[in-house]
Parts: structure tokens; C-alpha cells; sequence
């Protein structure tokens, strides 16, 4: 069990999953390259039937168009599925480092803030300036930050608020993210960490398994509750910066 009565996964299962995801990545990084070749193509392709259709401007060349321009939606689907496995795929290539968690949480919010905004999102932050330091791999953090943020947004569309609070509890800090949006009926709140699992039209059932990846390898935990009508709230549990003293006892980095 982990220190908020969150129980862990298996050693050996989690090992097995990296295992998988790196011989799946492999596989993920050869298919990109026709993917790629396809992409390219299919471009030059809609170009040449452009001018054709500039020149007579026949229905066929019209059809001939529209076809292209599914096909390149689909590459382009494709793509951005292959993007997120990857990212999903590589598990291990942690870096952490002693970093300012209210600063990273702040800026990241940030990058999301204009794009929420437009669809009537309002940010309301609590981060406390005294937080301790937590180890952190930031660009990664960043990621699982930004994966949340964007569920939040998709679970809004009609705008809502966006509440991010930060605390310390003993040697461990508490991130909790927050909307105000559609909540999750009980079966999307039971698989909602299996990876390709979705119940979004568009969805690539990676992007909450990715953010559980990465807060488990910076030896955290994560919960989720959740209310259909009323909103969905992620919480996430970090150890805070530890020092051995003199003495052999712990003390937690001011």
C-alpha cells in the first residue's frame, strides 16, 4: 500500500508493462516512417489535383479531393496516436532534480490558460509559496500536467472552472486538479488508468495511463474521484526533497 492507502501495482507487472512498451515503441518508431512517407505523399498528391481541378474544375477531380483530404485526416490521426504511445512508451528515462513544484504547476497553466479562456474557463490557483522542494523530472511533470489539464478542458465544453491547489502533508505534497465539468459515469471512473481504454470519440485511451506512469516514476500516487453532473477531481501525492542530517535522521529540504 502506498502512504495514502493507494495500493501499488506489482513489481513485476510494472517491469513487464516497460518491457512491453519498449518492444512496442521499437515497433511504433518503424511504423511512423511510412506513416510519414504516406503523409507527404498524400500532400503532394492534393497539390497536383488542385491545379488539375484550377484547370477544368470537374466533379471527379472535386471527389478525387475530398478522398485525399480523408486520408490525410486519418495519416494525421494516426500520427498523433503513434505521438502518444510513444510518449507513454518511455517509461524509465527519468531525470529528477530538486525543483520548485508551485513554479512548474504555474507555468504550465499557462500554457493551457489562452486556449481555456476562449472556451470560458476560468483558472482559480491556490499553491502556497512555502512548499518544500520535490524531486522532478520537468519535463515529464509537465506532461501529466498538461495531459490533466486538457481532460479538464474536454470535460468543460460549455466552460467551467479550472481549481488547482497544492499542500504539504508531512513529508509529502498534494497536488489536486479540478473541474467543474461533466464528472464520469462509473465505468469510465473504473478504467479510466487502462491503457487504450476510452470512451471519447477521439481518444487514444493513453493520456490518463501516461500520467500514471510518470507520477509512479517519481515514486507518487494518484486518485481520482469523480460525480457524473458535477465534476472530476485528480489528486496526486509526491514525496517531498529528503536529507540524511549527521545524526542518520531524515529531515525534510526547506
Amino acid at each position: 500500500m502506498s502512504q495514502d492507502g493507494q495500493e501499488q501495482r506489482p513489481a513485476a507487472s510494472a517491469d513487464s508493462e516497460r518491457r512491453l512498451a519498449r518492444i512496442a515503441g521499437g515497433l511504433a518508431h518503424e511504423i511512423k516512417n511510412p506513416l510519414s512517407t504516406m503523409a507527404i505523399n498524400l500532400a503532394l498528391l492534393e497539390e497536383e489535383f488542385k491545379k488539375t481541378a484550377d484547370q477544368d474544375g470537374g466533379a471527379r477531380t472535386a471527389r478525387a479531393l475530398k478522398r485525399v483530404g480523408a486520408l490525410q485526416r486519418e495519416v494525421n490521426r494516426l500520427e498523433g496516436i503513434l505521438e502518444d504511445f510513444l510518449r507513454y512508451a518511455r517509461g524509465g528515462e527519468v531525470n529528477r532534480a530538486p525543483m520548485d513544484l508551485g513554479e512548474i504547476v504555474t507555468d504550465t497553466l499557462s500554457f493551457v490558460e489562452a486556449e481555456d479562456s476562449l472556451q470560458g474557463i476560468r483558472h482559480h490557483v491556490d499553491m502556497p509559496s512555502s512548499l518544500p522542494m520535490v524531486l522532478i523530472d520537468k519535463g515529464l511533470f509537465q506532461q501529466a500536467l498538461v495531459n490533466l489539464f486538457v481532460n479538464a478542458r474536454q470535460a468543460m465544453p460549455e466552460g467551467g472552472e479550472l481549481i488547482v491547489q497544492a499542500q504539504r502533508a508531512g513529508n509529502f505534497v498534494e497536488v489536486t486538479v479540478t473541474d467543474t465539468g461533466v464528472g464520469m459515469e462509473e465505468e469510465a471512473l473504473e478504467r479510466c488508468f487502462d491503457i487504450y481504454w476510452s470512451n471519447k470519440k477521439q481518444g487514444t485511451g493513453l493520456g490518463l495511463p501516461t500520467v500514471r506512469r510518470i507520477v509512479e516514476e517519481h515514486e507518487g500516487s494518484i486518485e481520482i474521484l469523480s460525480e457524473p453532473g458535477r465534476g472530476t477531481s485528480i489528486r496526486i501525492v509526491l514525496p517531498l526533497v529528503v536529507e540524511i542530517t549527521s545524526t542518520g535522521a531524515e529531515e525534510v529540504e526547506e
